[in-house]
Formats: C-alpha cells, sequence, structure tokens
C-alpha cells in the first residue's frame, strides 16, 4: 500500500504560481525575441545589409520560438484536464468495493473479510489470519482445482467460533501442491472506498482498515 504525500499545499499546487511567474521571467519571450531581431535591423550596416539567408534563419528561429510556446500551453491545459478526469474517476468510485493487493484485511463490526490469489497451479491454498501482535488467530484451506483466481472469505471468528473484535488482521497464503511443495502467495482483498485524496503522485483510495492505495492498485471494482 501506499501513503500520501504530507505537503497538501504542495500536492495543491498553492507554491506554483510564484515558481511559474520567476521560471516565466527569466525565459526569452516571443515579444522579446522580435524586439531583439528588430533591433538588428535597424542597426544593421546599410552598405553590408544582412543576407536573405541568415534573415530566413532568424525567421525560422522565431517560428520555433512561436510553435514551442504554443506546445507549452497546449500541454498544461492536458495536464489540467487530465488532473480534472483522475478526480471524477476517484469520486466515482465512494462507496465501492475495491480489490487491491494488501497483506491485511478489515474485520468490521458484523461480516467478514474476502479477497483472492493466484494459484500457480492445483492444489491446496492456506491461510493464516493474526492479530496486531502477530498471533494466529485462525486458519482455514481453500482448494485451487487448477492454476488461476482463488477466492477466500473468512467469516470473522476465531478457531473457537468466536466473534473477533473489528479492527485489521494480517492475512498471509501459501499454496501447497500435489507433491507437497509450500509456495507463499500475494494477498489480495476487498475493501470499500470511503474518499479519494489527490496527492502529489496521483489519485489515491482510502479504505477503512487497510489505508490508502493508489488508483492503479485496483484490480476490479464491485
Amino acid at each position: 500500500m501506499s501513503t500520501i504525500a504530507n505537503d497538501v499545499y504542495a500536492s495543491l499546487g498553492l507554491a506554483a504560481p510564484k515558481a511559474t511567474q520567476d521560471k516565466k521571467d527569466a525565459a526569452l519571450g516571443q515579444a522579446d525575441f522580435l524586439r531583439l531581431m528588430t533591433e538588428q535591423l535597424k542597426h544593421q550596416d546599410p552598405l553590408k545589409p544582412m543576407e536573405n539567408s541568415a534573415f530566413l534563419g532568424q525567421l525560422a528561429q522565431f517560428s520555433t520560438v512561436q510553435g514551442i510556446q504554443d506546445l507549452n500551453t497546449q500541454v498544461q491545459d492536458f495536464a489540467v484536464a487530465l488532473g480534472n478526469d483522475q478526480v471524477l474517476r476517484g469520486a466515482a468510485l465512494v462507496g465501492h468495493t475495491v480489490l487491491v493487493p494488501s497483506g491485511k484485511v478489515a474485520l468490521g463490526g458484523e461480516g467478514g473479510a474476502s479477497g483472492a490469489v493466484a494459484a500457480p497451479n492445483a492444489g491446496n491454498v492456506l491461510f493464516e489470519i493474526t492479530d496486531a501482535n502477530g498471533q494466529k488467530v485462525h486458519e482455514f484451506t481453500v482448494a485451487a482445482e487448477r492454476a488461476g483466481e482463488v477466492a477466500f472469505a473468512w467469516d470473522g471468528t476465531d478457531a473457537a467460533g468466536n466473534r473477533l473484535p473489528a479492527g485489521a488482521y494480517g492475512i498471509k497464503a501459501t499454496h501447497l501442491d500435489t507433491s507437497g511443495q509450500a509456495t507463499q502467495l500475494d494477498t489480495y482483498v476487498h475493501g470499500r472506498v470511503e474518499s479519494v485524496t489527490v496527492g502529489a503522485d496521483g489519485l489515491h483510495l482510502n479504505l477503512p482498515g487497510l489505508g490508502t492505495a493508489p488508483l492503479d492498485y485496483v484490480l476490479r471494482v464491485s
């Protein structure tokens, strides 16, 4: 999982105007380039006027400067549009359940927790649930009939069938093939999107009990 940048003002771009203005003041703009070329024409030696090739070369440079400025404007507009699109995409996910990679599951006041793993081949997948102290509180096995996705669900109880308190619990998955070889698997769990945050490094989903996850971590939305 990922954490959100602490510099909220920087992520919102509040410090950008001054830096942008300083950069603009230090750059040679179109008007400056035209003024320099005009002054050069005014002060040239009448007996040795500028050659046509040199004049055309400067006009070409002038056109290049104009093209670069237009391109910069288009890129900035595209960046703004992309940022707005990310916010809309994130807002549409609020209240939905997403599948994200995580080494823990969130247990609510009622119900259980679920997710999936990717089995390398047929066999059994052993799941171990641990509490905040790392102590194992429950384990269960799910059969993998073939290579591919294997869904799992935990009802939120311990080994004795007692309901455990709400909170975050660790989860570990181990695949055992038909020959008994063990392989550790990455776990993917379901979490409900409570809100979204626009950070300096992109859009993040806030998942209660699981923390934050970048938008590109989402494997499935339901």
